[in-house]
């Protein structure tokens, strides 16, 4: 039924039907007894659909209903009125029951609500978090709320701003804003990190324990030539450098105690130094052969028959990155590692080996090798956030143009890590790579075309580029001018960071430029 007020087409702000519930109680008889309306108090600021919660209480035999002054049409349903499919707008609004017919008294009552059908706004500033140590605090604002949760934490609201202050970085957040009517917006939104960056040479857990190898690592800390140390947590091998407590690490004999971690940290904290965690994920024969002799075939990869695949690396060389058992171990290690004081976590070997798929055997797997590679990444990084660690992801140099080769696929990768380290040594790309003829004879063009690369391919996710960059010769003599030219090369394609790698340790302080 359509209606008017002062002379035109009232505004519809809501196309839902809106049914007020008029309670007539049996067995009062008198005309005059009085009736009143119930439900919510004067005043009172209600969504739309609340409106059905005004009742008409007492007799209300022969009583007719107004809304803003206007009669509507009711109904009867068994002991109740209903008023027929009102629009309204938001805004103040009264409604009138009165006796029809009569001039006794008690004749009328009115009840004045307020409809609010329309939600708060809701905005968070983005802001930039490169410290994931610490508190963190989230600011927004929600115009028209009353309230304001964050991960249903309730957050300090200041007219249309808030904010509240959360004990650690999260990766996402949801935000609700709700307004005094009941309307809510929901929101979530994801925390922008960007990670510091660094400049780092890599360090095992055996070559930290040696003075003639940590020592030069320390001068070039102390001449501000590196700002990071890399040490590993665990090995190619699938030795944890430190006395883990992850259960089954030391059920598999896994866990070795060459450094302490809280006092390497500390010392390197209190130099001004980062310390990133390399933790080897899926390469691991400690536990493959552990696991197949234990009859957990399943955490192996396995050969098309059913041995354990051995490829280049020799026997029970990988386990299986498709089984939550070997999944979840990688995780409370990195997990453990960034409660320790880890800054960093850095996978290495996050990928299947290389071979042909169809001669593999992977049980449990579900989609492609690189969508569970990712999803791998994406679950550690909300692992390690909580306890304030960054993620990182060490990759094959020609990931960036062949995904599939070893189920590293670097956009789906970089989506889930906090950076990405491409391994763009020169000594291992062939001929014509990037159209270099001799990569290994021209570190410059090769590091500068394949960095840039990545960092095409990784453009909008979010994630930094950090490469490793080769400290050791192998055909040809690699020294301080080769590495400098590396760290330019890459420095000119737009990173300043850098990883260096020596599987031996050895570093030349000279090789690194002081930072500017």
């Amino acid at each position: 039924m359509g209606w008017r007020q002062r002379g035109r087409t009232m505004a519809l702000a809501c196309a839902g039907v809106v049914a007020l519930a008029v309670v007539v109680p049996l067995g009062l008889q008198s005309l005059s007894a009085r009736f009143a309306i119930t439900g919510m108090a004067e005043g009172a600021t209600v969504t739309p659909e609340r409106l059905a919660d005004l009742a008409v209480t007492g007799n209300v035999d022969d009583v007719e209903v107004l809304l803003d002054g206007h009669t509507v049409e009711v109904r009867r349903t068994g002991d109740r009125l209903v008023l027929a499919s009102p629009d309204v707008y938001d805004g103040t609004h009264t409604v009138t029951a009165r006796r029809a017919r009569t001039m006794l008294p008690d004749n009328e009552v009115t009840r004045t609500v307020t409809v609010d059908g329309t939600p708060p706004r809701l905005s968070v500033d983005d802001t930039e978090v490169t410290d994931l140590r610490g508190r963190f605090t989230l600011r927004g604002q929600a115009k028209g709320a009353s309230v304001v949760t964050v991960d249903h934490t309730p957050a300090h609201l200041s007219g249309d701003a808030f904010n509240v202050e959360l004990p650690s970085v999260p990766t996402s957040v949801l935000v609700v804003a709700r307004d005094a009517a009941g309307n809510s917006t929901a929101s979530e939104y994801t925390v922008q990190t960007r990670h510091p960056g660094m400049r780092a040479v890599h360090m095992s857990a055996l070559g930290w324990t040696s003075a003639a190898l940590r020592d030069p690592v320390l001068r070039m800390v102390a001449e501000h030539r590196i700002d990071t140390v890399q040490l590993d947590i665990k090995d190619e091998n699938g030795e944890i450098g430190y006395d883990s407590q992850v259960p089954l690490a030391r059920e598999i004999g896994a866990t070795r105690g060459h450094y302490d971690v809280k006092a390497v940290t500390d010392e390197l904290h209190a130099a001004g130094v980062r310390v990133v965690g390399r933790l080897v994920a899926f390469r691991d024969p400690i536990l493959a052969q552990a696991s197949w002799r234990a009859g957990r075939t399943d955490r192996v990869l396995q050969t098309g028959d059913g041995r354990p695949w051995a490829g280049s690396y020799g026997d029970f060389a990988f386990t299986n990155f498709a089984n939550e058992e070997v999944i979840g171990y990688n995780i409370a290690l990195a997990t453990e590692a960034a409660k320790l004081g880890f800054d960093d976590i850095l996978y290495d070997y996050v990928r299947r080996p290389e071979g042909a798929l169809t001669q593999m055997r992977i049980p449990g797997l579900v989609g492609t090798p690189e969508q569970a590679i990712a999803d791998f990444l994406g679950r550690s990084r909300t692992a390690v956030r909580a306890h304030g660690a960054f993620l990182g992801a060490s990759v094959f140099g020609i990931a960036a143009s062949r995904p599939t080769a070893i189920a590293q696929d670097i956009p789906a990768m970089a989506a889930n890590a906090d950076y990405i380290a491409p391994m763009v040594y020169p000594s291992h790309w062939g001929p014509g790579e990037y159209g270099v003829a001799q990569p290994e004879a021209q570190p410059y063009d090769i590091v500068a075309r394949s960095v840039a690369a990545f960092t095409e391919q990784m453009r909008g996710t979010g994630a930094e580029v950090v490469p490793w960059l080769q400290a050791f010769s192998l055909r040809r003599t690699y020294g301080p001018a080769e590495v400098q030219t590396q760290i330019r090369a890459a420095a000119d394609s737009g990173t300043n960071s850098f990883l260096l790698w020596d599987a031996a340790c050895h570093y030349d302080p000279a090789a690194v430029p002081p930072a500017g």
